[in-house]
């Protein structure tokens, strides 16, 4: 298989005043196609700012990112929105779903927005896949924590992404119900192949990816295959 995303020598730095703060320093990786990794380390490691650059979110302050084979650092901002329109999922952690609009039309909007139509039925097929075919017509504010990520998961793979990033996508959940949430995101993932990449500093949740790289003080300080990948 190709790779789907290739990190090369990838640093960032930001100015504080007359200092400057490397956040991520000389960073290197790929990720085949269909492949799930986790990237773990403490608070202020610099996981986060890692996803958002693979993701085209942010740029480098050197070095390169291919994603889905086109250099994120050569792409304007239009362009690199583009390319996570057409190619990228992302969940994250507090949800981040429209509390004026229902479920279903939660899950909906990134098909919506790329001016599809038809998409209705998909949409009611993934809210039943992720256990909320009951729930469609209710606001987020009517639903648990759980269910709601259970929202943003089914949108997170309405407009099936090549990649999908998550971000500490249990974190604000309980620990049955993060076990839930966790068996749901790996499950549709494996059924639709999408390449998944999640950032989290839970280990337990990180050992279901195939692989584990480890970020510390901003350095990429281990690459292992997980104890449960075969």
């Amino acid at each position: 298989m190709s790779d789907i995303l290739v990190v090369q020598n990838l640093s960032k730095s930001f100015s504080s005043g007359n200092k400057t703060l490397t956040v991520l320093d000389d960073i290197s990786f790929s990720v085949e196609e269909g492949a799930s990794v986790s990237i773990v380390g403490p608070s202020g490691s610099g996981k986060t700012t890692l996803l958002g650059l693979c993701a085209g979110l942010d740029v480098a302050t050197s070095g390169t990112v291919s994603l889905v084979g086109m250099k994120l650092n050569a792409l304007d901002e239009d362009d690199r929105a583009y390319v996570r329109n057409q190619h990228v999922g992302f969940i994250f952690q507090n949800f981040q779903l429209l509390p004026t609009l229902t479920a279903l039309e939660n899950v909906t909007v990134p098909l919506e927005l790329r001016g599809e139509k038809g998409f209705k039925p998909k949409g009611e097929e993934l809210l039943d896949r992720v256990g909320l075919g009951d729930r469609m017509q209710h606001y987020p504010s009517q639903l648990s924590g759980g269910e709601q990520q259970r929202v943003a998961l089914a949108r997170a793979f309405i407009s099936s992404p090549k990649i999908l990033f998550a971000d500490e996508p249990t974190g604000n959940l309980d620990e049955d119900t993060a076990h839930h949430v966790t068996d749901i995101l790996f499950n549709i993932n494996k059924e639709e192949g999408t390449t998944l990449v999640l950032v989290t500093h839970n280990m337990e949740l990180a050992e279901n990816t195939e692989r584990i790289l480890q970020i510390r003080g901003g350095k990429l300080v281990a690459d292992r295959k997980s104890l449960t990948a075969s």
